[in-house]
């Protein structure tokens, strides 16, 4: 059973405002997709928006969304054209439909970007706003899936920015080396590994715990 990211009956006005937010950071300020994307993300409103913070999922319209996103960035903030107008195009679905994964899938926005999630990708495959909404998430589940299998694990990723070999990893950590040979090369699944061996490794890498756990998809 899926984990969702908070209740539903949030969802409706979650859908709302974000797909207003990138209507008008997009179409009406001309921003890049991907580029205001991350500026989301990087401001700290994907996470509390994500973690269904009301001030930001209900409390705020998309355009106020979008002008906290530019204020954290230190962008400039326009004046809101007096024709702008909702268009309820691509843009509008793409902030609709993103908002529903996030909310089913229960991943952070953070963790869309990681695995290839991106405004660019789901903008490429408008067709299926004409779809039941369940299609975009089984598109966007494959999109993850195959960017995650391609990627290096977290747990090798944090290790190499340490700098330590796996064998330098096993003795610092008590974690056997053949373990962590398996969970780097996912023949193990590190989310179903003891407390205690998650809690080892994450000490020695000085991370939390869920820096080093995989994302799962529900299907």
């Amino acid at each position: 059973m899926a984990t969702h990211a908070y209740q539903q009956f949030y969802l409706t006005d979650a859908q709302q405002n974000l797909a207003v937010m990138f209507d008008y950071a997009l179409r009406s300020l001309q921003y890049e997709p991907n580029q205001f994307f991350l500026y989301f993300i990087q401001s700290g409103v994907a996470e509390k928006f994500g973690h269904a913070n009301p001030k930001y999922i209900v409390g705020m319209s998309g355009i106020d969304l979008c002008e906290r996103v530019l204020q954290k960035m230190g962008q400039q903030i326009p004046s809101v054209p007096q024709d702008f107008f909702v268009s309820e195009g691509a843009e509008f679905w793409l902030g609709w439909a993103l908002a529903y994964y996030q909310w089913y899938s229960g991943l952070r926005f953070a963790d869309l970007q990681e695995y290839g999630l991106v405004p660019s990708e789901i903008l490429s495959r408008y067709i299926l706003h004409e779809a039941d909404i369940s299609k975009f998430v089984s598109v966007a589940n494959k999109i993850i899936l195959k960017n995650k299998m391609a990627s290096p694990t977290r747990l090798q990723t944090l290790r190499k920015s340490r700098g330590f070999t796996q064998a330098e990893l096993a003795e610092l950590s008590g974690v056997s080396l053949r373990m962590i040979q398996l969970y780097e090369q996912r023949q193990n699944d590190i989310n179903k590994a003891a407390g205690e061996v998650i809690n080892a490794l994450a000490k020695t890498l000085c991370c939390n715990f869920d820096e080093i756990m995989e994302i799962n998809i529900h299907k």
